[in-house]
């Protein structure tokens, strides 16, 4: 075996490999050589070399997003570790266990002027679990700041940076260990909710006639069969799921936008629910959000092991559980309310479908059209991956198949490192992987593509409008030269390029026709991750949309 001279590095090597540590991102560089000497040289470790920083991160977010195991990421000293910040901030908002290793000069070439020099330590402190700042020597110190960094990655699930500063020559290897490092166990946290909660809130359920759960991002298969045909059966009870929720049901609402815009502000305030129970990451529907900040519920519980988030202004309590766990424990004690609140959300859920079809019989080829042929097409048992703005409201129309899973980065919500997470979702996981993508996004993202880990199945559909169409369906919008290359940056680029250069198949539609005929063809190919760029009308796209709201009553 191989290990790097330096002990420092030894004994990070050591404790990640005995916490079970498997996936390693590496960027390329020569401050951390004596971490990719050690992380390579042993078999135990999954290593991917990925040259892009900012890239390298979101790919790692990516695989710790299927296994739920922290992802190490390697980087070299200064501003490499600055671009890891964007899937930095992403892993601390959406729970993803992410380790940050970051090599870094000694204290005493800092501030100096030497080169490649920054002040690494604490510079993720805002969004960071943990800092392990650690010293030049091997130390029992070190090892227990590297054990308190790793341990509150796996038990509180998010990002943790461990800043390991390496003096030269960085190069040198020996073929036997020279540490004994100190390992320490994670102490995992356990919560239940006491009989007195269980006896007090219940007594507030059983007494409710309109209660609204509302679902965010949630991991597939977290929440058990026998919880959701309880909440289904309930005719005092309404479920809404978001696309990214992977909790599905017939009775559940899943496109929110379409059922509560046209409301009346009669209908909004009978609607008003007396309970809101949340649970999941954050909230797409910005029309769901303004709904219930305005109309507050009487009561809102958050169920969440770690945070309690107060989103509509109205949070009464934090159950610090997760939400599996909390229903088991919670509907024993409920009682059935005689109740219309479902009827009611029901009767309106067939009136907008009818409508739903009806507008999109009519409407002409753009962003909305794709999109209901695209939904539809997925294949049973795949992977959808959503990039940030438009592609992510779109598909939030449309009901998806019950085997398929859903995930965006919605932690932060930037356009940011869509597709090299889904890249490292889709090494992590092996289904088949559908991205999803606007193409100022993709655009932004493309050295995602520059990888060798890429699987054949991999699929990007990439909806090019010509700019962030996501601009022209908010309110403000104006057309006008500031308007189009400040906030639409508009542009007449496409994918054909990238494809070619990094080995993708490619094929291009315009039309609902060759749409249809596209899609076929990028399912059956499997010989090598494919492109699919689909080109909409600019200056339509919005009217279509805006319009579609205004028909659904």
């Amino acid at each position: 075996m191989v290990y790097p001279k330096i002990l420092l590095a030894q004994s990070i090597i050591q404790i990640c490999l005995a916490k079970g540590i498997k996936n390693i991102v590496i960027s390329p560089g020569s401050r951390n050589a004596p971490l990719t000497i050690g992380f390579v040289n042993n078999p135990e470790f999954n290593c991917y070399s990925i040259a892009d920083e900012r890239c390298a991160a979101f790919f790692a977010v990516g695989i710790a997003q299927q296994t739920q195991k922290p992802v190490v990421v390697v980087c070299t000293s200064g501003s490499a570790l600055l671009n890891y910040y964007p899937a930095f901030a992403e892993a601390f908002y959406s729970q993803i266990p992410l380790i940050v290793i970051s090599a870094d000069r000694p204290q005493s070439k800092i501030d100096i002027g030497d080169g490649q020099t920054i002040r690494q330590e604490n510079v993720f402190k805002n969004h960071s679990l943990y800092n392990a700042n650690l010293t030049e020597e091997a130390s029992v110190e070190n090892d227990l700041n590297i054990n308190k960094a790793i341990n509150k990655a796996f038990d509180k699930k998010g990002p943790v940076h461990i800043n390991a500063p390496f003096e030269e020559p960085l190069y040198q290897t020996v073929s036997k260990l020279d540490v004994d490092v100190t390992i320490s166990a994670v102490n995992k946290s356990h919560y239940k909710i006491s009989v007195k909660e269980i006896i007090e809130f219940t007594n507030i359920w059983n007494q409710s006639k309109k209660k609204l759960i509302l679902v965010g991002e949630n991991k597939p298969n977290m929440i058990d069969a026998e919880i959701i045909e309880a909440l289904a059966k309930d005719k005092s009870v309404v479920v809404m799921t978001e696309t990214t929720s992977n909790l599905q049901h017939p009775s559940f609402l899943n496109n929110i936008d379409t059922i509560i815009t046209p409301f009346t502000k009669k209908e909004f305030n009978a609607l008003q629910p007396d309970i809101l129970i949340t649970f999941g990451g954050m909230v797409v529907s910005k029309r769901i959000k303004a709904f219930l900040r305005e109309y507050k519920p009487t009561h809102h519980w958050h169920i969440d092991t770690l945070r309690g988030y107060d989103t509509y202004g109205c949070l009464t309590q934090h159950f610090k559980v997760k939400p599996n766990k909390f229903f088991n424990q919670f509907l024993p004690f409920t009682i059935p309310i005689e109740s219309n609140y479902f009827s009611i959300f029901d009767a309106i859920a067939k009136l907008r479908e009818k409508k739903h079809q009806e507008y999109l019989a009519k409407i002409p080829f753009s962003d909305f059209k794709a999109f209901e042929k695209i939904i539809p097409s997925l294949p049973e048992n795949s992977m959808l991956h959503l990039s940030n703005s438009s592609a992510i409201r779109y598909a939030q129309l449309f009901a998806i198949k019950p085997s398929i899973q859903v995930f965006c980065n919605r932690g932060t919500s930037g356009i940011d490192g869509s597709t090299s997470t889904a890249i490292g979702a889709a090494v992590a996981n092996e289904r088949p992987t559908v991205l999803i993508a606007g193409d100022i996004g993709f655009l932004y993202d493309s050295n995602a593509l520059w990888n060798e880990y890429t699987p054949k199945n991999f699929k990007i559909i990439l909806i090019n409008n010509g700019g962030g169409g996501i601009f022209r369906i908010l309110p403000g919008h104006e057309e006008t030269p500031v308007f189009n290359k400040f906030f639409e940056t508009s542009h007449c680029l496409t994918a054909e390029q990238l494809a070619k250069m990094y080995g993708f198949e490619y094929s291009i539609a315009s039309d609902e026709m060759s749409l249809e005929k596209s899609l076929k063809s990028l399912y059956a190919q499997n010989d090598k991750p494919s492109i699919l760029e689909i080109f909409t009308p600019t200056l339509e796209n919005n009217k279509i949309l805006l319009q579609y709201f205004k028909e659904l009553v």
